[in-house]
């Protein structure tokens, strides 16, 4: 990845984070959203967002459809902040990564405690 994209996917992190926390008034977003990464093209054409919801699955549902409904306002937003020849498009990608290094760190520790 060239030094640039690292520029863009770092702003972009930020920037989309902000929009969602202070610029999308859906309450169908979970308090507990949180982009994980981004990972960019290198044409800087599109963006995958990475965001991890701590909920339950029916607020995962919610979050995910909440930001599919909005994800042109977000996208119109970035194309504000971040002066791109093209905005980027924007594929919202649940990640699951956080839950399941718990999961695993709690069978470890039950193993380590004979629970198991």
């Amino acid at each position: 990845m060239s030094l640039r994209n690292e520029k863009v996917r770092k702003q972009l992190m930020r920037e989309i984070s902000d929009i969602i926390f202070r610029e999308i008034k859906d309450p169908q977003i979970c308090a507990m959203v949180s982009i994980t990464n981004v990972e960019v093209s290198s044409d800087n054409s599109s963006a995958k967002v990475f965001y991890s919801v701590f909920g339950s699955d029916e607020e995962k549902k919610k979050t995910s459809a909440a930001l599919e409904r909005h994800v042109g306002q977000i996208r119109h937003e970035v194309g504000q902040r971040i002066r791109l020849r093209k905005t980027p498009s924007l594929l919202f990608i649940l990640d699951e990564s956080f839950e399941k290094g718990a999961k695993v760190m709690d069978l470890i520790n039950k193993i380590e405690r004979g629970e198991i």
